[in-house]
């Protein structure tokens, strides 16, 4: 049941490897609001080609394999499944074409309705249960390719990010590129502040799911012997008592650092300088000019 800490997400782990480390947070910041931005409106080559980009750059980071293989393999896994459903299932109506006159007043004309169809399985029975037939067109095909590659591109790249970046550099960097709003009376020091308790607490939320679902597995619960409103009910039950318990948890936090004399900071006083790996400066370079390269090409061959 410690398979939420076999497959960690959105932990920093601390280590010397991978020059992905090296690299400036602000700079970090900047290529994964590429990779959530940059799918948007985009055509499937642009997306794909991100999927690759991704996956060769994690097997180049030099980090540990088993700091990021089993979250990878679990996301592909969950992309794969998500794509394969919007595939199959219907994305559109069937196009119908009606004529307006009789055709047969019309007999030199012929009317044809162009087919969409890319492949046509069926009719598929699973037993005694038709599922009918299960139509592959352009429209489906494009729905899971763009579902598919979505999913592992917003997730994994921030994944990259967090396992590489300590939560203290990451605020840091939020709350550099948010200065600015300060002029507008935005408290840019309590947000992070905030935020940097939220990145602290994520621990806290994996550990009570898995507390709950070890509950569970423990009495024997058997989903398919409840039926579907008592399963339902028990799902919501769960849901419910997960979000109680991390709100217990948040308040308790609250209530320590209160206790202990807490204050907002500003998020540079909570970097350690010491300990974190040197920040190379050609390598923030390189980065910076392939980060302003890959804006261009988006903009000139993101449509296709």
């Amino acid at each position: 049941m410690d398979w939420l800490r076999q497959i960690p997400m959105g932990q920093y782990v601390d280590g010397p490897e991978g020059w992905l480390r090296r690299i400036d947070p602000r700079l970090k910041v900047g290529w994964s609001l590429l990779f959530l931005l940059s799918p948007v409106l985009a055509g499937p080559i642009w997306r794909t080609g991100l999927v690759v980009g991704l996956l060769v750059v994690t097997l180049l980071s030099g980090l540990p394999a088993r700091v990021w293989w089993r979250s990878c393999a679990v996301l592909i896994l969950l992309s794969i499944t998500v794509g394969l459903l919007s595939l199959l299932l219907p994305a559109v109506d069937p196009p119908m074409a009606f004529s307006l006159r009789d055709p047969a007043e019309l007999p030199d004309l012929t009317f044809e309705t162009p087919s969409w169809d890319l492949l046509r399985l069926g009719p598929v029975s699973l037993g005694s249960l038709s599922l009918g037939p299960l139509v592959i067109d352009r429209a489906s095909a494009l729905l899971g390719l763009r579902t598919s590659t979505l999913i592992f591109t917003v997730i994994h790249s921030v994944n990259l990010v967090l396992i590489t970046t300590p939560p203290e550099d990451l605020v840091w960097a939020l709350s550099w590129l948010l200065s600015p709003l300060r002029r507008l009376g935005v408290p840019v020091d309590r947000l992070s502040f905030q935020l940097l308790l939220a990145l602290r607490f994520l621990p806290l939320v994996q550990e009570e799911l898995q507390n709950l679902l070890r509950s569970l597995v423990s009495r024997a619960v058997s989903l398919r012997r409840l039926g579907f409103k008592a399963a339902f009910g028990l799902i919501l039950s769960v849901g419910e008592r997960l979000l109680a318990n991390i709100l217990l948890r948040a308040e308790q936090g609250a209530d320590a650092l209160v206790a202990r004399g807490g204050r907002v900071l500003p998020p540079g006083e909570f970097r350690f300088a010491s300990g974190q790996p040197h920040v190379a400066p050609w390598l923030n370079g390189i980065t910076s000019v392939v980060l302003v390269v890959m804006v261009g090409m988006r903009g000139k061959y993101g449509a296709y």
